[in-house]
């Protein structure tokens, strides 16, 4: 199997994972299994928008290694790739954020340069969120 193949198969998992958790129902995002053999960087990125008990949770698998699975890969593992793998480090973009109050949650946990990542954070809303983390989290709204 190639490595294209792979990742195939491993953002195959993820998708299934997730369809999973929607039929089941809220779960912590945290929870959900990750396929442990997933070559190169990675990361599974999660938003939730809302509080705690959202049911606006949205995830995918980011794949860099050629990137793929997400809106934005090629930009996000640019960010990520310049910031050695990890969230907090991607520089902070300008913007004029509103000073709405419309929580939302970004964790992301995978491997990068061969040592686990793991990051959680919760900003003020999506617009902050947007200028602290770039495009990693830029994932689609649901519709309907």
């Amino acid at each position: 199997m190639t490595n294209k193949q792979k990742a195939t198969a491993a953002v195959r998992a993820c998708l299934l994972a997730a369809c999973a958790l929607l039929v089941a129902g809220p779960v912590p995002a945290r929870a959900a299994a990750l396929p442990e053999s997933v070559p190169g960087n990675w990361l599974y990125v999660t938003v939730t928008r809302g509080d705690a008990r959202s049911f606006d949770t949205r995830g995918t698998l980011l794949l860099c290694d050629p990137p793929q699975g997400h809106a934005q890969a090629v930009r996000a593992c640019a960010e990520l790739g310049a910031a050695h793998g990890d969230v907090g480090r991607i520089p902070l973009r300008d913007a004029y954020c509103p000073m709405v109050h419309a929580p939302v949650a970004a964790s992301a946990r995978g491997e990068w340069g061969g040592r686990t990542v793991t990051y959680g954070e919760t900003f003020s809303n999506s617009c902050v969120m947007a200028a602290r983390t770039g495009a990693v989290f830029a994932l689609p709204h649901r519709s309907g």
